[in-house]
């Protein structure tokens, strides 16, 4: 097994580890003393309870704007706000943390003006909480160490910063209808991660659909793939099969998947109709 570093911090990065890890336990200092739970909490300031928890454990790095409401929120007195600069340092000096194999993707994911993807067995790794997963880690054959799996899940966690992105990118996302009725984690983890799919799908730059189980023809039977267009540069894909990674960038290659994608969302349900399914199948559980 190869061996990997421990997971490192925003703050780790660029050398500022006391300013963050002291920041993630004001945040939830203040927070527990406001008499909010994460998920509460998250609500008034626009992020899930898993982005919170990434927070106060340092895995993430809080926005500048995300300070200023909790500054706000918490009558932290500038507390929060003292530290933007120090942030904005930190954002501009983030690099990738990730296995080699997949940096060159995540790099080119981390300046995507647009990404389209098509899931068929699991929740995307970029839309999943943190439970969700720490369960794919955990679950995965052979085992990996537990030092291993905390490095990935933050790695993984870190990667849902660009949906935070100011101008923001654009995301469409079809899954099969069976990977939202896989209950991987447990009931606990699937009903959160069904609320967090809920919670993204509704953001106005994503669209989100399901391709409903009972269709009798479908373009697409060869398995998962991403499209992304990077900042200045051409489209390209990526898939993965049993760990293998491919990263497309042959323009006619390409260009089929696009076409490809293009036939399963006119196939899939439509963002509402998916939306509606999502909660139906919530509902249920």
């Amino acid at each position: 097994m190869t061996e990997e570093r421990r997971p490192e911090t925003p703050a780790e990065e660029n050398g500022a580890v006391a300013v963050f890890v002291v920041l993630g336990r004001q945040l939830k200092l203040l927070r527990e003393r406001a008499g909010l739970n994460q998920r509460e909490f998250g609500n008034l300031v626009g992020y899930g309870p898993d982005q919170i928890s990434a927070m106060e454990r340092g895995v993430r790095t809080p926005r500048p704007e995300f300070l200023q409401k909790a500054d706000e929120l918490l009558a932290a007195n500038g507390l929060f706000t003292a530290v933007i600069p120090q942030v904005e340092e930190a954002m501009t000096k983030a690099r990738t943390r990730h296995p080699e194999w997949y940096r060159g993707y995540a790099e080119l994911e981390g300046q995507a003006v647009s990404l389209h993807d098509y899931s068929t067995m699991g929740v995307l790794g970029l839309l999943q909480t943190e439970d969700y997963s720490r369960a794919v880690f955990t679950q995965r054959h052979p085992p990996l160490d537990e030092e291993t799996i905390e490095k990935r899940v933050a790695d993984r966690l870190s990667r849902q910063q660009i949906f935070e992105q100011w101008p923001p990118p654009e995301f469409s996302f079809v899954m099969e209808q069976a990977v939202l009725e896989r209950p991987i984690g447990g009931p606990k983890v699937h009903r959160d991660q069904l609320d967090q799919l809920l919670r993204i799908g509704r953001m106005r730059n994503v669209q989100l659909q399901v391709m409903p189980t009972g269709r009798d023809i479908h373009p697409s039977l060869g398995g998962s793939f991403t499209l992304l267009i990077p900042k200045g540069k051409e489209q390209v894909a990526y898939m993965e099969v049993q760990g293998h990674p491919k990263l497309i960038t042959d323009r006619e290659e390409v260009r089929i998947l696009a076409a490809r994608y293009g036939i399963i969302r006119a196939q899939a349900l439509n963002p509402h109709e998916s939306l509606a399914l999502i909660e139906k199948v919530l509902e249920e559980r």
